[in-house]
């Protein structure tokens, strides 16, 4: 029986003491005076009374009524009714609070409850005091008992408040079952009190129902997760009741789970700092103090009136697990809103009866049971029995409970069970003898029910409401019985004049009735709660929450098959059979159910505890066990270590005469073993098993050691066991139990010494000297990790204390392996031991012995250790030597690793089927140019393959340390990850045998060779010399004269260049086609300055240095100047006779780089423009980067300009119409105008814009437009009035087709104004269909002659004045840090570098993520635009950004899509030596050369030019002269750093280092290649590797690609790869065959058959099938070879084939044109190369490979010479025997005047009586002839500058001319003698 109430309080108002305006509550009286010995007096009644404070109020308020609960030190609740009325104030009340009384009315009402009229109050200026009564019970229903004492009071009922007191406090009633009591206070009341059937389950009256009615189903789940996963939960409203109901309800819901952290339903104001607490919580709070709980972070707020959950940013609520969150929420909707099932029905039913609250409050907690039964069933099979007598000690596997329901990554579930609630759950229903509750039949019973009606909603609904009945009854047992009888106060009696203020009781009267019924209880017997207990069904054995399919390892019988196969194959000692199945084997171990079976089958073979095996046996089995441990986390939740344990220190091999090695030696490697909680649910395990045993009959008892299995079904498990003990416990004589509890005890004892014998086993290293084990576990040090075991404070402290100072691994050094292992084994006995009850003195005997236990332990490993490295190591398969390139050296030799697959790989067993070439086992080698792989598969089924994957250390841009599993032997090793942006990816794991000092070695020389300290220590420099990695860098003294000297030379030359007087000259005609296609050197006696020159400036004399004469002639030698030339851009001199002609001039103002650094030494500027002014306009741009001139249309004669963006102080001052400027202007303006004037001059310099009188007016420049301009046949502008007709005549026509600028959407980059100028302004007319050009109107006069191309942000609100000439475009581009962040993703995309399939997002997604193509878009968007742009006549400036990024993009494509030229191959290298190299790319910096360059990381934009290449040759296959295999060569050189080409930022730092000119003369190696263009023209000679097969220009054609990312393609120089061979991009590395395909390397020697299978990511497919062209030149090569005779160039039967084509298609001249046969082609970008045509004799089909013919013979002929561009290059030459050839040899040469020297083939003619010269001893066309007849003399010579340095003076002599005097080098003094006497000879001949 329990009290009905334990006190009654009467607390008043009363002032405060320390004066201030609030007053506080008194306790007037309370009831009993003296404390009840079982529970005292709760402390702080008088704050929870009135939560928001004791204040006074103008009015009389009706009474509130809430219970507070309080709970004390034991966790004991109570429960304070508290009713507050108000009457009339005391003087002394009204003087403490009369001068706050006025700010006080709002807060009058208390409790929320609104007033009902504004009070009829005494009179004014009356203020009201709070009065409360209190009444304290342990039960939760008093609330009737106040309101009668109240009623009393009010209405002044005739009864004595002290007898209804009194029979309150006196008053017992039955605890539970279901009693039903009818009490009377003596006030002519009754009462009838019902208490619960089971007093375990919570009463929740509607509580429940009104939580979801005020906050919704989805803001209650989530407090509930919250309230379960330990969040800190606060509840506002205005009302007190409904806070007490929340929490009430919150609680209710989370049964079976008991919450234990701070539970106050009510806080009171003076309170509200608990709220800081760290500690979790669930607190109500008055809504009026909302403002204080705002700056709480971490804190869930539920606002129970607004019905909303706020959940701040850092606070994660983890979701219940699916598909229990979404069942349990369509539940709810379905009890909460029973109509929304019928919503929908055409016909519903006319009335649903919905349940009344109390009812839907019952459903609503019967969904959460339901929840709970699923979410914890089966959880008894995981409860551990580790003692039954004297009280019951259980314990919960965490690990195989979430492991078995397949939830280990359920976060939710996790934290509940690593929860308070949960331990709390555990310790009280894990008792296996108790009485037992719903929750306890739900979990047992029930499980099948629930799951089979999961997708039967209404049975769900239906076992709803049957729980909820059975909740009902457990709240209202007898629901028919008589009503309650309890007087009311009448309505608005709180507004009369009360007669009297609440008087004080009588104590005296009510102690005396409290003592009569105490004395009476006394008499009594006790009344003794009768319990029920059963031994608590287990129920049916754990099943997965949800059946998730395993993907790829589904486990069929199949594979179990193999598993055992390849055991048995094993103990039978068929090894050879064993090795075939063990790659299978090793795959299947990744599934569970292979795990368990290789765990049994190994089992099997354990007779006695021990299996002695042969060493191969022994290995297979350790590699097994390593494959199976290597997928277990840290908590084993599939028990494989488990499993596992008994057998490792079971199989074992004999090294020695008394040395025997177990396996557990073997497996150490592994998280697990380190894993705390591992040990502890062991050991918990075993001791169950062996507690077990003890009581079970010895014919049920089974072998202990097999407690991995699950016991039988028909087996007593050891919760029944302990059940029925627990129930014969009481019957037991004292000595028996005495008895029990000391053999339980042992039992405990003995397995803490054998787990400390396993621990030593698993914990110490085979090595005891290696500390490395334990210094990569963290687990060892790291012990304060949570426990499985659910007891966290009972740890012994005997050793804790100790540990912490003693046991980080911080000094891994001079860590004791043997001291750790002893702390942490000794932690764990503390931890087990004191948990289990062991005794104190047992616990002090086993830290004595475990030291012991590891010393023994450790001195047998020493014998094993010793005798294990005298047997004979595994033999691993030879490291395969890579071959180098020519000076490449290796800097580390070969360190073996695992090549792990990355992902990208379909060869890898994966999508594409074949077979797995990786991973593969081999070694990395570190070379001074590469990081190479070379390997073998591990797979045996893929044979001897050769697995080759390397890449350029310069390429490298990601390293990364990981931790893999080898997958061999599946033992975590260290790894390492490098991604290198050739898109090559090294994922390895070293070796075991690879230690961590030589893997760290290898990181740090990887990274001093990637980021070395000065450029001049890379590869490109050091190939050929002896690689010394410390030499420091040379200073710039030793490479040539130093930048001042040079520049002064620079300077000398020029002037003398210039001053002398016009000698006379050829005129400059552009070089022909054959010209173009020829080699720089070649062109010496084309582009030379001045071919003739006085004999003083070409005789060497002692005062000019040789370092000066090279200069200025070096400068126009480069290729700017060259293509210059070749487009008739201007000359060197400034005479005024050739001013006149040429509007443009080659300027060498920045020779010395003193204007502009980045820029090259010679520029085109306005021939008006002087020198001086250049400095003054280089100032408003970025990096003094000024508009200079880089290419004129043959056409238009526009021009192209490219500068730096803007300075923002040029900006204004250049587009505002300026007045003529003042005198004291600044220097920024005068600059700004001289810009303006610059600008004007560009616009003066086109032909068409300036009249005759050099003005350049608006009527000039538009008649000049209208007039001068006709279009030329050439020319073909499409001028039709109708857009239709004009779009058709463009199809016809052979031009390319516009990419559309505007039909490709103006949001890809271009800014809208863009569209309107050209659309609108400019371009006239409305785009047509495909972007089209517009009808007649597209060439306006109205056209601007200038347009500027700028960063949208340098136009911000610039005017341009209408008159002006110019207009601005801006657009929006991207800037370099997004290219870099895109190629990261685009990088990612391409090479994932993980195998995880599912979580990784597609490839698709990868790459649209990465904007790589969005930016290839923008960048091709706007180059159409500007050769849309130049086509039309008018000049572009492209300005942007600094000058040397897009803009050298955006000038490069124009460049390439305008001029045929530039689509050759020496167009090509011409361009990129003009615009990328020349004009100061800063490739160095952009590709993170040296140490410095570190920090910026890798920004590709030069690849991103060559995408656009690649995309531009997909559109138009035969515009280009070289292949897309061309591109991707360039773009893996580019940063490969093997040639010097692409290193440095300008040709200024070029020159500083020494590397401009030297390529020219100085060579002394003659083997290696320092520039890329120089490997080119080699290789070319030998395989037309380079060359595009379907070459087939027409001339004039301007090509305008489509740019929309629709039209662009990927890369797939980003996603292929041979790893036969490795990148096939360093051709030297495949001489195994002679012949290479036209694609990629061969990956052996050519097959014997026709067919052959072709790997994926293997093989190259282009080495296996050719294309057609390759095949029949190689057939034609070996039917050569057969008939014996010397196979010719590849070159010169191409061209025959040609020749022989074009003649058969024109026989009598009249023959169907080619390039009409394919221009008539309908689809207009003749897209296929290759055209079969019908000849006009016969029908003989022949490859139409040409489209050189036009109709008219005499273009015929001029074009036929001019298309032999591609065949010089090529040059494949012959033996020319038809030649006289008198006397040849080599001899150096030098050039004309500021040419270098160079070796020459040269030939003696004596019939011809020439000298001829060649390039080669087996050139066909002959270079240069010097006639004999005008020798006049034969003259020893002198060394000049750049002359060859090893040979002797008396090697030089001078051949003198009547035109020019020659100087030749013999290669040593007896050859020079030779020629000199055979020129002689033949003089005198003559």
């Amino acid at each position: 029986m329990a009290r009905l109430a334990d006190y009654f309080v009467l607390v008043a108002f009363g002032p405060h003491p320390r004066g201030s305006g609030e007053g506080q509550g008194q306790i007037l009286q309370r009831f009993p005076e003296k404390d009840w010995e079982d529970n005292p007096f709760p402390q702080g009644i008088e704050l929870f009374c009135q939560p928001s404070g004791w204040q006074l109020c103008p009015e009389r308020n009706p009474p509130t009524f809430f219970v507070a609960v309080l709970t004390d030190i034991n966790s004991e609740r109570h429960y304070c009714a508290c009713l507050t009325f108000w009457e009339p104030a005391e003087p002394t009340q009204e003087a403490v609070c009369s001068e706050d009384a006025a700010g006080r009315e709002e807060e009058a009402a208390e409790g929320g409850s609104g007033r009902l009229s504004p009070g009829t109050s005494g009179p004014p200026g009356q203020l009201f005091a709070p009065k409360t009564l209190v009444l304290v019970s342990r039960l939760d229903h008093v609330e009737n008992s106040l309101g009668l004492i109240y009623t009393i009071h009010v209405e002044g009922l005739s009864v004595g408040l002290e007898t209804v007191v009194g029979n309150l406090l006196t008053c017992t009633i039955p605890l539970a079952g279901g009693s039903q009591r009818t009490i009377s206070l003596g006030a002519g009341d009754r009462q009838v009190i019902q208490t619960p059937l089971t007093d375990s389950l919570p009463i929740s009256r509607c509580s429940v129902a009104l939580l979801f009615r005020q906050l919704g189903i989805t803001n209650v789940l989530s407090l509930f997760c919250a309230a379960l996963t330990e969040h800190k939960v606060l509840f506002l409203s205005r009302s007190y009741q409904r806070l007490s109901d929340a929490c009430r309800g919150l609680l209710a819901l989370l049964f079976p789970l008991r919450y234990s952290f701070t539970y106050v339903p009510i806080l009171p104001a003076q309170l509200l700092e608990v709220l800081s607490t760290p500690t979790p919580f669930i607190i109500g709070v008055n809504a009026a103090f909302q403002a204080e709980t705002q700056e709480l972070l971490d804190v869930i707020v539920a606002d129970l009136d607004g019905g909303t959950v706020t959940v701040p940013e850092c606070v994660h609520i983890p979701p219940l697990p699916e598909p229990l969150q979404s069942q349990t929420h369509s539940v709810l909707s379905m009890v909460l809103d029973p109509e929304l099932e019928l919503a929908d029905l055409a016909f519903p039913p006319p009335t649903i009866s919905s349940s009344s609250l109390k009812m839907q409050d019952k459903e609503l907690r019967a969904v959460f049971l339901r929840l709970f039964a699923q979410l914890l069933q089966g959880y008894r099979w995981c409860l551990h029995m580790v003692r039954i007598h004297p009280e019951p000690v259980i314990r919960f596997h965490k690990a195989a409970f979430l492991g078995q329901r397949g939830l280990v990554e359920d976060d939710f579930l996790m934290k509940v069970l690593e929860g308070m609630a949960f331990a709390g759950f555990v310790s009280e229903r894990g008792v296996p003898y108790r009485p037992t509750d719903l929750f306890d039949e739900l979990v047992a019973h029930e499980v099948a029910r629930m799951r089979a009606d999961e997708s039967h909603p209404q049975r769900v609904l239906r076992h709803v409401k049957e729980l909820a009945e059975q909740l009902y009854k457990n709240e209202n047992p007898y629901p028919a019985v008589a009503m309650h009888k309890v007087q009311r106060p009448g309505e608005a009696s709180h507004l009369r004049r009360a007669p009297r203020p609440f008087p004080r009781l009588d104590e005296g009267m009510v102690q005396w009735i409290v003592d009569q019924a105490t004395a009476k209880m006394q008499g009594a017997p006790p009344a003794v709660k009768a319990e029920r207990r059963t031994t608590v069904p287990s129920g049916p054995p754990m099943t997965a929450i949800l059946e998730r399919s395993s993907g790829l390892h589904g486990n069929s019988a199949r594979r179990l098959e193999v598993v055992r196969n390849c055991i048995s194959y094993v103990f039978e000692g068929k090894m050879l059979e064993a090795k075939k199945l063990l790659p299978a084997v090793l795959r299947a171990l990744k599934g569970r159910a292979a795990r368990r079976c290789l765990a049994q089958e190994l089992h099997l073979h354990v007779q006695q505890n021990r299996a002695v095996l042969d060493h191969q046996q022994f290995d297979f089995v350790v590699r097994m066990m390593n494959c199976c441990l290597q997928d277990c986390t840290s908590l084993d939740e599939h028990g494989i270590a488990a499993a596992l344990l008994p057998l490792v220190t079971a199989f074992c091999r004999k090294l020695s005469p008394g040395v025997t090695q177990f396996a557990y030696s073997c497996v150490q490697e592994h998280v697990v073993w380190s894993t705390p909680q591992f040990w502890e649910a062991m050991f918990y395990g075993d001791v169950q098993t062996h507690i077990r045993a003890l009581y079970l009959e010895p014919a049920e008892d089974r072998d202990p050691s097999q407690g991995w299995e699950e016991p039988a079904e028909e087996e007593r498990s050891a919760l029944d066991v302990a059940s029925e003990q627990r129930r014969l416990w009481p019957m037991l004589s004292r000595e028996k139990q005495q008895e029990l509890v000391q053999k339980e005890e042992s039992t405990v004892f003995s397995q803490a010494i054998h787990y400390a014998n396993r621990m030593s086993y698993l914990l110490l290293p085979l090595d005891s000297s290696k500390s490395r084990l334990l210094r990569e576990r963290a687990g060892l040090g790291d012990l304060e990790s949570a426990s499985n075991s659910l007891v966290t404070s009972s740890m012994a402290g005997s050793v804790a204390e100790s540990y912490d100072t003693e046991s980080g691994f911080e000094d891994a050094e001079t860590c004791d392996v043997a001291g750790a292992v002893v702390r942490f084994i000794n932690r764990f006995v503390d931890k087990v031991c004191t948990e289990s009850g062991v005794t104190s003195d047992h616990l002090k005997g086993l830290h004595v012995m475990v030291p012991d236990i590891v010393q023994m332990h450790i001195e047998t490993l020493e014998a094993v250790h010793r005798e294990s490295k005298r047997l004979p190591p595994i033999q691993k398969p030879k490291l395969l030597r890579p071959h180098l390139l020519p000076g490449e050296e290796c800097v580390l030799d070969g360190l073996r690793v695992y090549l792990l697959p990355d992902g990208r790989e379909e060869g890898s067993g994966g999508s594409g089927g074949g077979p797995a070439v990786l991973p593969a086992e081999g070694a990395v080698f570190l070379t001074t140019y590469r990081v190479i792989f070379t390997g073998m598969p591990t797979d045996p089924l893929v044979g001897e393959q050769v697995v080759v994957r390397s890449f350029p250390v310069a390429a490298l841009t990601k390293e990364k340390r990981i931790t893999v599993s080898t997958p061999v032997e599946q033992i975590p090793q260290d790894g390492l990850h490098l991604r290198s942006c050739t898109f090559q990816l090294l994922k390895m794991a070293f070796d075991e045998e690879v230690g961590s000092e030589n893997a760290e070695l290898f990181r740090k020389q990887l990274h001093k060779l990637r980021y070395p300290l000065d450029i001049r220590t890379t590869f490109a420099f050091t190939q050929g010399s002896a690689h010394t990695p410390g030499r420091p860098p040379r200073t710039t003294k030793d490479k040539g004269p130093s930048l001042r000297t040079l520049s002064r030379n620079l300077v000398k030359n020029a002037k003398k260049t210039m001053g002398r007087p016009h000698v006379t000259r050829k005129k400059y005609n552009p070089p022909s086609y054959e010209h173009r296609g020829q080699a720089p050197e070649d062109q010496e006696d084309e582009i030379s300055v001045s071919e003739e020159l006085e004999p003083g400036t070409l005789t060497p004399t002692s005062a000019l240095k040789p370092s000066d004469r090279m200069t200025m002639s070096s400068l126009v030698e480069r290729a700017c100047c060259r293509d210059y030339q070749r487009l008739g851009l201007g000359t060197l001199s400034s005479s005024l006779s050739r001013a006149k002609s040429e509007p443009f001039r080659i300027s060498p103002v920045n020779r010395m780089y003193a204007i502009c650094r980045s820029y090259p030494g010679l520029l085109i500027v306005p021939q008006s423009v002087q020198d001086n002014a250049l400095q003054r306009v280089s100032r408003c741009y970025r990096q003094n980067r000024f508009p200079v001139v880089c290419w004129r249309s043959g056409r238009s004669k526009a021009v192209l300009l490219r500068s730096g963006g803007l300075h923002g102080k040029g900006v204004v001052g250049l587009f505002k119409a300026q007045n003529t400027p003042s005198p004291g202007q600044s220097q920024a303006d005068s600059s700004s105008l001289e810009q303006e004037k610059y600008l004007q001059a560009v616009v003066s310099s086109m032909p068409r814009y300036a009249d005759t009188s050099g003005r350049n007016t608006l009527s000039g420049f538009s008649s000049a437009h209208m007039g001068g301009h006709v279009p030329s046949p050439r020319a073909r502008v499409t001028t039709l009035s109708n857009p239709m007709a004009a779009s058709a005549s463009r199809r016809t026509a052979p031009r390319g087709k516009w990419g559309s600028v505007r039909a490709s959407g103006r949001s890809g980059g271009l800014g809208g104004d863009v569209g309107s100028r050209l659309a609108g302004r400019d371009m006239r007319g409305p785009p047509q269909a495909n972007g089209a050009p517009p009808d007649s109107g597209f060439l306006r006069p109205q056209r601007a002659a200038l347009y500027i191309i700028g960063d949208k942000a340098q136009f911000k609100g610039v005017r341009p004045d209408p008159l002006q000439q110019w207009a601005l475009v801006p657009i929006e581009m991207f800037e370099a840090r997004q290219v870099k962040t895109s190629f990261k993703k685009l990088l990612k995309a391409c090479v994932p570098g993980c195998q995880d399939f599912e979580s990784s997002p597609t490839f698709l997604r990868s790459l649209e993520d990465s904007e790589w193509l969005t930016q290839i878009h923008k960048l091709l968007h706007v180059s159409v635009m500007v050769v849309e742009l130049l086509d039309a006549g008018s000049s572009v400036l492209v300005s942007l950004e600094d000058g040397w990024d897009v803009t050298t993009q955006v000038v490069s494509l124009v460049q390439l899509l305008s001029d045929p030229f530039y689509r050759t191959l020496e167009g090509f290298r011409l361009l990129v030596e003009k615009e990328w190299l020349s004009f100061g790319h800063r490739f160095s910096h952009r590709g993170a050369h040296t140490l410095a360059g570190q920090s910026s990381g890798f920004t590709p934009v030069f690849l991103q030019f060559l995408d656009c290449v690649h995309q531009v040759h997909l559109q138009f296959p035969m515009e280009f002269e070289f292949s897309p295999f061309y591109l991707k060569f360039l773009g893996y050189h580019h940063v490969s750093r093997r040639f010097r080409t692409f290193l440095l930022d300008s040709d200024y730092e070029r020159i500083e280092l020494g590397l401009l000119y030297e390529e020219k003369g100085e060579r002394k190696g003659p083997q290696t290649c320092r520039s890329v263009w120089e490997y080119v023209d080699r290789l070319s000679k030998r395989t037309p590797v380079f060359y595009n097969y379907m070459y087939a220009p027409e001339d004039t054609e301007v090509l305008r690609p489509y740019s929309n990312v629709s039209n662009l393609k990927v890369w797939d120089f980003y996603t292929e790869e041979t790893l036969a061979q490795g990148p096939p991009y360093d051709w030297e590395l495949a001489q195994v065959s002679p012949e290479p395909p036209e694609e990629e390397r061969p990956d052996g020697g050519a097959p014997q058959s026709r067919r052959r299978v072709v790997w994926p990511c293997y093989d190259s497919r282009p080495r296996a099938q050719p294309d057609a062209i390759s095949r029949l030149l190689e057939e034609l090569q070996r039917l050569e070879t057969e008939l014996g005779r010397p196979p010719e160039r590849w070159k010169d039967n191409w061209d025959r084939v040609k020749a022989a084509q074009r003649l058969e298609g024109q026989p009598d001249g009249r023959g169907t044109p080619s390039s009409l046969l394919v221009s008539s082609v309908p689809h207009h970008r003749r897209s296929l190369g290759v055209y079969l045509q019908e000849g006009p004799v016969g029908s003989t089909l022949s490859l139409s490979l040409d489209s050189d013919q036009s109709s008219g013979s005499t273009t015929s002929g001029s074009r036929q010479a001019a298309r032999r561009s591609t065949s010089t290059l090529y040059s494949q030459f012959q033996t020319a025997e038809s030649e006289n050839r008198s006397y040849e040899g080599t001899l150096y040469k030098k050039g004309a005047f500021m040419k270098p020297w160079k070796a020459r083939w040269f030939v003696l003619d004596k019939t011809k009586h020439q000298l001829r010269y060649y390039d080669h001893r087996v050139d066909t066309e002959c270079k240069g002839v010097i006639d004999l007849a005008e020798v006049e003399a034969v003259v020893s010579g002198t060394p000049t500058m750049g002359a060859p340095k090893t040979v002797d003076e008396k090697a030089f002599f001078d051949v003198k001319t009547t035109r020019r005097v020659y100087n030749f080098c013999a290669q040593d003094v007896p050859s020079a003698q030779q020629w000199v006497d055979q020129i002689q000879s033949c003089l005198s001949d003559a």
